[in-house]
């Protein structure tokens, strides 16, 4: 069997694992493929076109099921902590989402600080725990800690606020023992709102802090 022909089987016996992999998500009820098939597949299909643009039988073969290894891994990885997050965060407010293999925590203002106040809402504590008993759990992930503000107010004001606001989140979970190099902190005051400032439902989307997990080199 030639190589092109090899790997045209390899991407069409990969796809349909793919589609095989996909179940309906308890949270929404709708149909979702898992992050960890979408990666293995993505990556065995770039190791087997590899392979055929080399030429080699051998090399396809290897490209594909290296790909599918790390490809997989990964995405393996953020489904589990996906699971947990929302399993733990269910009910509190926080919302989580997901951007390629990236997870995103979205903690809006009225639940997590008193307003034109960086101090953590006393019982947010218990929230931030449960985030950071799975950054513990999991550690080969970066967090980037962002603060947002609506539009209300001078915008030099929001920004240092929202920029303090990201400080105490990042700042707490630290103090529970998430390695301090794992973290960035920074603010966009109102720069980048979710939502219309028009309405007062509109600013209260837009204040809110989002914590970014994305993968590192993932074992």
């Amino acid at each position: 069997m030639n190589t092109k022909k090899l790997s045209t089987l390899l991407i069409i016996g990969l796809l349909t694992v793919v589609v095989g992999c996909t179940t309906v998500n308890p949270y929404t009820n709708e149909q979702q493929t898992s992050k960890a098939a979408i990666g293995a597949g993505t990556g065995a299909i770039a190791g087997a076109i590899i392979g055929a643009m080399r030429g080699d039988r051998k090399t396809a073969l290897k490209g594909a099921l290296l790909g599918a290894a790390t490809g997989g891994g990964i995405g393996y990885y953020m489904d589990v902590q996906e699971a947990k997050l929302r399993q733990r965060l269910q009910g509190t407010g926080v919302s989580v989402s997901r951007v390629g293999n990236d997870l995103i925590l979205n903690m809006p203002g009225n639940v997590t600080f008193r307003t034109a106040s960086s101090n953590i809402n006393a019982g947010f504590y218990q929230v931030l725990d449960s985030v950071a008993i799975i950054l513990n759990e999991y550690t080969d992930t970066s967090v980037t800690v962002v603060g947002h503000t609506d539009s209300v107010g001078d915008a030099a004001y929001n920004q240092g606020l929202s920029e303090q606001r990201a400080q105490s989140v990042a700042g707490y979970l630290r103090s529970q023992n998430v390695a301090g190099q794992r973290f960035s902190a920074m603010g966009y005051g109102e720069q980048h709102p979710v939502a219309s400032n028009a309405t007062k439902q509109g600013r209260a989307q837009n204040r809110r802090v989002e914590i970014t997990l994305t993968p590192l080199n993932v074992r």
